[in-house]
């Protein structure tokens, strides 16, 4: 069936309380990129070092990782339904304080809370989308996929058009747009069944003694590095004014979105997943090689294009996490993200500091290395990483629980 067909179960017949989740989707995954086009403009008005504002990034990502330990143990327990809107109640709050912050060290604290609603929340939104869409998880996780397309494109912009004003108004319009999304699922979406078994704390980190994903998962942290580089250096890399910075990464975004929703099930399809990745990676890395030793068109150019491999990884990765183990897929798939989000959350931090150490160029150097070293995980462990990885949504289908956030 083509998830794209109108009919009964495609993409675009799907209840309203689909549509709800994946609404809010967008919005929760606009709050990732909506203070790149502002991180000079809050260092500026909170007199902050370029390295202390990217802390921003490392305080949410920190504390996403470490929830992926939790987030399935909370909704195994209290249902899909009222983790959506725990998590979206944090984010309102902390989205809305962070609005408020006097310094640097409020901001970050209160981004660090944002980060534990939003883990709550895109942990499990993807089992909600599936549980409630018509027509079978094609459908619905080509949903989700465009819903964080949609939102990583449109961060940056909403960042930079509430930005230009001041940098405490994207924080302000993500906390009314999580707000209208939290009453349109508590009026919209109906409590699901609950998983017939409980996840404890330690099943995830248990799950990674399966090779494959232990393999999908280190490769995966080393890619995230380069993606976090891009995404919390290169701002201050470019030196734009919110308005320029949004529209770069605007266009980043909408690549990032085509590639993943789009052109990546070719690619699989015509060459498989690992080759698929592994040759992505490879690309990624010459690309952000060269963002880091062009003139300022070759960085806005590199930075566009950076999305179009962002996006062919986040796919593939995301089946590799949802296919390659035998635990069940909210686990397998908490234990990936445990390991991966902590080198989200080191980029934003170290870039900043080697270019202290060195010069603007060897940060780009060093997340070109980390992209070709994930591309020799998939190549050395290629063994581990095949057999049903290539067919993810065969895999599972039956299975009870909620499904963790993998993109």
């Amino acid at each position: 069936m083509d998830p794209f067909d109108a009919g009964a179960g495609g993409l675009l017949k799907q209840p309203r309380s689909v549509w709800a989740t994946a609404g809010a989707s967008v919005v929760a995954f606009m709050g990732i990129g909506l203070v790149d086009p502002i991180l000079p403009s809050i260092a500026q008005g909170l007199h902050a070092t370029a390295s202390q504002v990217s802390l921003l990034f490392t305080s949410y990502f920190l504390i996403t990782a470490v929830a992926m330990l939790v987030t399935g143990f909370v909704s195994s327990r209290i249902g899909g339904r009222k983790t959506l809107l725990l998590g979206l109640a944090f984010v309102v709050v902390f989205a809305g304080l962070a609005g408020t912050s006097g310094s640097v060290g409020e901001l970050v604290g209160f981004r660090a809370g944002w980060g534990l609603g939003n883990a709550l929340f895109v942990s499990t939104a993807l089992a909600v989308i599936v549980g409630a869409a018509a027509g079978g998880s094609a459908a619905a996780i080509l949903l989700y996929e465009s819903a964080l397309g949609l939102g990583m494109a449109c961060g940056p912009l909403l960042g930079a058009l509430l930005g230009d004003a001041s940098w405490r108004y994207p924080f302000f319009g993500t906390a009314f747009l999580m707000a209208v999304g939290f009453l349109c699922i508590a009026v919209l979406l109906k409590e699901q069944p609950k998983p017939t078994r409980k996840t404890s704390l330690l099943d995830p980190v248990k799950a990674l003694g399966h090779g494959g994903l232990a393999s999908a998962a280190t490769s995966a942290f080393f890619y995230n590095y380069t993606f976090f580089t891009v995404l919390a250096f290169t701002p201050f890399v470019l030196n734009m004014s919110p308005y320029r910075s949004g529209a770069v990464f605007f266009a980043w975004g909408v690549l990032l979105a085509v590639f993943s929703v789009i052109v990546a099930p070719r690619l699989q399809k015509r060459f498989g997943s690992l080759k698929v990745l592994g040759g992505s990676l490879v690309l990624l890395a010459a690309d952000v090689l060269v963002l880091g030793y062009g003139d300022h068109t070759t960085a806005v150019v590199c930075t566009i294009l950076s999305g179009a491999f962002i996006g062919v990884n986040n796919t593939v990765y995301t089946e590799l996490a949802l296919g390659i183990s035998d635990a069940p897929r909210p686990v397998a798939s908490a234990g990936y993200n445990f390991v991966r989000w902590f080198a989200a959350a080191a980029a934003p931090y170290f870039a900043p500091k080697i270019e202290e150490w060195t010069d603007l160029h060897i940060p780009f150097v060093v997340a070109a290395v980390t992209a070709v070293v994930g591309a020799l995980v998939v190549v050395v462990r290629r063994k581990a990483l095949t057999g049903e990885a290539e067919q993810p949504e065969t895999r599972h289908a039956a299975e009870d629980g909620v499904t963790v956030f993998a993109n």
